[in-house]
């Protein structure tokens, strides 16, 4: 049986395709790229924000259309917004054969030998088994936690995914010395909360621990850590970020707004002055630290002051990267039961205007890193340019921009460059000076211990 994914959302669902596609390929199933080849087409859904719903719906519908112009069997629909839509879904969409939200994803294998599309063998895989799909395998992502415990307002996540639920730290550094032996010189760890790992666990461990304990027992030269609240964030994990070279000088984290009556509505833990205390905290601690955030404009009640009060903020703090997007009411959440009382057009006009000040800002910033020496993993290479295309420690993938390095180099490369100048606002151009390690350099994952096959708790994508 071939396979086909199309995989929407955000890199926790990129996760959760790759054990999906691990679990199947364990029945004997492989996968394809080209959809008109496949047997089975899954959907991997998002269903954040309404623009993600569309998308996944129109997914859904050219994937069905596979039934004729190609070879497919069967399309199911899988992820979050199954989880949150499956009778609506079923209804409208009758030429999809199945829905399994992420609650239900470890049926995935039994439905499928059920209409007898895959064999019936049981599996024997290891922890975190993962098949990798893309294009560089050299960058990974592991996801540490599953489902959020946060009553923000406008958020939907925790109907979709549940309760937050850390994973364990021996699993996830099984999973990490999986993903360097295939390949990882960049894991980058994901989960709707970074900071809150490890709460809801017993074994005393938490973010800091876990980060040592990933250090230990992997040679992965580079972890990043996308996505933490800025209230876990603690003097003892900026104490570890700073003394560890291998874990990037970088923090995600999402604020929102910086009105405090915005905040309020919006149910966040955070106000203006203790999120302006926290970056100061957090630059204080670690040195040439990147701060990326994120926030929404038009939440209910928002009024001009309260906007102005926002991008006030984000010229004074100064955020290396600002990622923003107008707000849309989401079924079930407290938000989606106050007036949407913002008009689309102003929101769209406010995200315009957040939108410039930030490039002016990330432009400000950028600029006072030219000049710079600083370490890049090569993602790709232009060899007609003579060229490769790398990130700089404060490029997160598929959100900060790439640098060009004018010289070629295999992906996976680590080199250090001078940073020689900024392209288009948010990419850098950069010199060769030395390579540091290529991926045929990378050794073996320090632990000598044979990895377990799976346990019953693992392979269900909500563990």
């Amino acid at each position: 049986m071939k396979v086909g994914f199309i995989t929407l959302g955000c890199d926790k669902n990129t996760v959760d395709t790759e054990r999906y596609l691990g679990e199947l390929s364990e029945y004997g199933a492989e996968y394809t790229p080209e959809l008109v080849e496949a047997d089975v087409i899954i959907v991997n859904t998002c269903g954040f924000i309404d623009a993600a719903k569309k998308e996944s719906i129109d997914a859904l519908i050219e994937a069905s259309s596979y039934k004729t112009d190609g070879s497919c069997q069967a399309v199911i629909g899988v992820g979050c917004m199954v989880e949150r839509h499956k009778g609506e879904l079923a209804a409208a969409l009758p030429e999809v054969d199945l829905f399994l939200g992420a609650s239900d994803a470890g049926r995935l294998a039994k439905e499928l030998a059920e209409r007898g599309i895959l064999g019936t063998d049981p599996p024997a895989v290891h922890p975190g088994v993962r098949i990798y799909t893309g294009d560089l395998p050299h960058l990974r992502y592991l996801k540490i936690s599953e489902g959020c415990d946060h009553g923000c307002a406008f958020c939907a996540i925790p109907l979709m995914r549940g309760r937050h639920r850390s994973f364990s730290r021996g699993e996830l550094v099984s999973e990490a010395q999986l993903l360097e032996l295939q390949g990882a010189r960049e894991v980058n760890l994901v989960a709707q909360d970074l900071a809150h790992y490890g709460r809801d666990r017993r074994d005393g461990v938490r973010l800091p621990e876990l980060l040592k304990s990933l250090l230990a027992e992997t040679s992965i030269p580079w972890y990043r850590m996308l996505y933490l609240y800025s209230a876990g964030i603690t003097p003892r994990l900026l104490d570890v970020v700073a003394r560890e070279s291998r874990i990037l000088p970088y923090l995600d984290m999402p604020m929102q707004h910086a009105s405090d009556d915005v905040l309020a509505r919006m149910r966040r833990p955070e106000r203006k002055r203790t999120i302006r205390d926290k970056v100061a905290l957090f630059r204080d601690s670690v040195p040439g630290v990147a701060i990326r955030t994120t926030c929404i404009v038009g939440f209910p009640g928002e009024t001009e002051e309260n906007f102005a009060e926002l991008l006030s903020f984000l010229e004074e703090v100064q955020f290396d990267r600002v990622g923003a997007f107008t707000y849309s009411p989401q079924e079930g959440t407290r938000a989606a039961q106050m007036a949407d009382d913002v008009p689309e057009a102003i929101k769209r006009e406010r995200l315009e205007r957040l939108t410039e000040l930030q490039r002016a800002v990330t432009a400000e910033r950028y600029e006072a890193r030219i000049g710079a020496v600083a370490r890049a993993i090569v993602d790709r290479v232009d060899p007609t340019a003579g060229q490769s295309l790398a990130r700089l420690p404060w490029q997160a993938d598929d959100i900060d921009g790439i640098t060009f390095i004018d010289d070629v180099l295999a992906p996976g490369t680590l080199a250090d460059v001078a940073v020689k100048e900024v392209v288009d606002d948010y990419d850098f151009r950069a010199s060769l000076v030395r390579v540091v390690g290529t991926p045929n350099a990378a050794t073996a994952p320090r632990s000598n211990r044979s990895l377990p096959l799976a346990a019953a708790t693992i392979g269900s994508y909500g563990r």
